[in-house]
C-alpha cells in the first residue's frame, strides 16, 4: 500500500533511501538529493518554539527561536488567553525561524507540532472564536464534576476514555459554558483544541490527532471515536467536535495566504499537532514499558509510553491517553512543579537560585519538620480533588524561608511517588528519565527525588525534548527513520540516589499522606 499525502501524490521516500544502522535513521545520499530538514513548532502555554531539525532528528540549534507568554490568570481559578493573539503569536514564531534559518540550506519538506493537551476554544459557523482559549490550569469548571459523577458512572468512564471527571479536561468545561454564558453556548459550532484552531486558520481544517483528542477526556481511547455516552449527557454531536484524522500520516498543505508569507514552506506537507507531553517522553527516549518520563517544567508529569492498548483497568489516579494508533502513553500530573518553586521564591524573596541550591545542599532529609501539601494550583493526580488547597504545615519559631522551599520541593516528589506507585501497578519500570527546565535548573531537586524513589535518575543533555519528540515522530511516520524505539536515550547526567537517605524520606513520606487524608476528609 502507498502511503500519500493529502493531495493525492505517493510520498516515495523509501524508493531511494539507504540505512543508518547505527542510530536506525533511514537517508538520502547527499550527492543526488538535496538536504531535507524539517521544521519543529513547540506551543506551549508560557512559549511558543521553533527550528530546524535534520534527518537525523537533529536540532540546528542556531535557528531555535522563543517567544515568551502567559496565561492570564483570573481570581475565580481561570486561565485563558485570546484566540486571535495566541495565534498571532505562532505567526510570529515561524516568522522568526524562518528568519534565523534563511543561509541553512536545504527544503523543508515537514512540519512537525506539538502543542499543550486540554486546551479547549469555541468557534462559530463562520469559524471565528466565539471564546478564549481556556488551559488546562483553568478551574471555574470545578463544581460541575460533581454533576457528571451524578449522571455517569466515574470508574467505567474513566477506564473507557482515560480522564477522571475534572476540571482539565472538556466535559466538566462545556457544562461550566453552558452554564454561565448559554448564549455563547448556543452560538458556538465547534468545539476545538487551541491546535486545531490554529490548523483552522492555516490550513482551512479542523481535523486533529488521536493524540490531542484523547487530551480532551471525551475521547474512547480504545475505540478512538468519540465517547457516546458523555456526548449524549453534554447534549453535543461528532460534528460539534473536531474530526480525527483516519490515518496518523495525514498531512495539511497551508492556505495560499501564507505560502505567499511563508515561500519557503511551499512543499511542507503538515501533520497534526500532538500533544506536548507525549512529544516529551518521545523526545527523551521514553517509549517502553520499562521506562518512565519523569518531567518538572511548570507543573509536572509521571509518563510510560509503550506499543500496544491501554491497560484492561486503569489505575484510578491515573490518565491513559494516545500518542498515536500504535502507542499509549499512561500516567499522572502535577498542577505544581516549577510553578510552585518561582512562587515560593518570588513569595520568600529569596530570588538567588545559587543561593538556595548551595543551602539546601547543606541541609539534611526533611530536618526542618515541615509538611507541605503542594496544592496552591490545584490537584490532579492522583486523587483530582477538585477543592484541595496548598498548606504548610508545622511551622515554628526556627523555621526559615529554605526550610519551607526545601519541604516544598520534597512534598513535589512525594506527590511524583504516589504516582509512580500506580504506574508500577501496570508497567515494570526499570529506569527513570528525569527533564524538564526546572530540574535542569536545580541539581539538587533532581536528587531529592532520586533519594525518595530510592532509584537512580538519568537527566539526559536533550533540550527542547518535546519539539523533538514531534519531530522523531514525524521521521518515524514518512520513513525517514525505522522505530522511534531504535533511537538511543540521549546521554545526561546520573544521579544516584543515596539510600541512607530513603528512610528518613520514608518516614516524611507517611506524614505528608496522613495530612493529605486529613485534608480530603476536611474537603468532603
Amino acid at each position: 500500500m502507498v502511503s500519500t499525502s493529502n493531495n493525492g501524490e505517493p510520498r516515495n521516500a523509501q524508493n531511494t533511501l539507504e540505512k543508518d544502522c547505527t542510530l536506525g535513521v533511514v537517508s538520502h545520499p547527499l550527492n543526488t538529493l538535496k538536504r531535507k530538514l524539517i521544521l519543529g513548532l513547540d506551543i506551549g502555554t508560557s512559549s511558543v518554539r521553533a527550528a530546524l531539525y535534520d534527518v537525523r532528528g537533529d536540532m540546528m540549534t542556531k535557528t531555535l527561536v522563543k517567544n515568551e507568554r502567559r496565561l492570564t490568570t483570573t481570581e475565580d481559578g481561570g486561565a485563558e488567553i485570546d484566540a486571535e493573539v495566541a495565534f498571532r503569536q505562532v505567526v510570529r514564531t515561524i516568522d522568526d525561524v524562518i528568519s534565523a534559518s534563511a543561509d541553512v540550506e536545504g527544503e523543508i519538506t515537514h512540519v512537525a507540532t506539538c502543542a499543550f493537551w486540554h486546551s479547549l476554544i469555541g468557534v462559530d459557523g463562520k469559524e471565528r472564536a466565539t471564546t478564549k482559549v481556556f488551559g488546562w490550569g483553568d478551574t471555574r469548571s470545578r463544581e460541575l464534576t460533581d454533576v457528571l459523577r451524578r449522571k455517569l458512572d466515574e470508574s467505567k468512564t474513566h477506564n473507557r476514555t482515560g480522564a477522571r471527571f475534572h476540571s482539565s479536561f472538556w466535559p466538566a468545561k462545556l457544562l461550566w459554558l453552558k452554564k454561565k454564558f448559554p448564549d455563547v453556548y448556543e452560538q458556538t459550532d465547534r468545539w476545538l483544541s487551541m491546535s486545531d484552531f490554529i490548523a483552522l486558520k492555516l490550513f482551512g481544517t479542523s481535523d486533529t490527532s488521536v493524540s490531542m483528542a484523547s487530551g480532551t477526556g471525551l475521547l474512547d481511547i480504545r475505540k478512538l471515536e468519540w465517547d457516546p455516552e458523555l456526548m449524549k449527557v453534554l447534549r453535543i454531536k461528532a460534528s460539534n467536535l473536531p474530526t480525527v484524522t483516519p490515518t496518523d500520516d495525514k498531512t495539511f498543505r497551508l492556505f495560499p495566504k501564507y505560502l505567499k508569507r511563508w515561500p519557503r514552506l511551499e512543499n511542507a506537507e503538515w501533520f497534526p499537532a500532538v500533544a506536548d507531553g507525549a512529544a516529551n517522553n518521545i523526545g527523551v527516549g521514553c517509549v517502553t514499558k520499562t521506562k518512565a518520563a519523569l518531567m518538572v517544567g511548570t507543573s509536572g508529569a509521571m509518563r510510560v509510553t509503550y506499543s500496544g492498548q491501554p491497560p484492561e483497568r486503569i489505575p484510578s489516579g491515573l490518565w491513559c491517553y494516545r500518542i498515536d494508533r500504535k502507542r499509549v502513553i499512561i500516567g499522572g500530573a502535577l498542577s505544581d512543579g516549577g510553578g510552585l518553586y518561582h512562587w515560593l521564591k518570588e513569595k520568600l524573596k529569596i530570588p538567588d537560585d545559587r543561593r538556595i541550591e548551595a543551602e539546601l545542599k547543606k541541609r539534611n532529609p526533611a530536618a526542618h519538620r515541615l509538611t507541605v501539601l503542594p496544592f496552591f494550583a490545584g490537584e490532579r493526580s492522583t486523587g483530582y480533588n477538585e477543592g484541595a488547597s496548598g498548606a504548610i504545615l508545622g511551622t515554628h519559631s526556627s523555621t526559615d524561608a529554605i526550610d519551607i522551599v526545601q519541604a516544598a520541593l520534597e512534598s513535589v516528589a512525594y506527590r511524583f511517588a504516589e504516582i509512580f506507585d500506580q504506574i508500577s501497578s501496570v508497567c515494570a519500570v526499570k529506569e527513570i528519565i528525569a527533564s524538564g527546565g526546572a530540574l535542569q535548573g536545580s541539581p539538587v531537586w533532581t536528587q531529592m527525588i532520586a533519594d525518595v524513589f530510592g532509584r537512580n535518575l538519568t537527566r539526559p543533555d536533550s533540550h527542547e525534548a518535546s519539539m523533538r519528540g514531534a519531530v522523531l515522530l514525524a521521521l518515524e511516520t514518512t520513513g525517514r527513520i525505522n522505530k522511534i524505539e531504535e533511537i538511543p536515550t540521549p546521554s545526561g547526567k546520573q544521579f544516584s540516589a543515596d539510600r541512607s537517605r530513603k528512610a528518613v524520606y520514608a518516614a516524611a513520606r507517611k506524614r505528608h499522606q496522613e495530612a493529605y487524608k486529613l485534608l480530603i476528609d476536611r474537603e468532603k
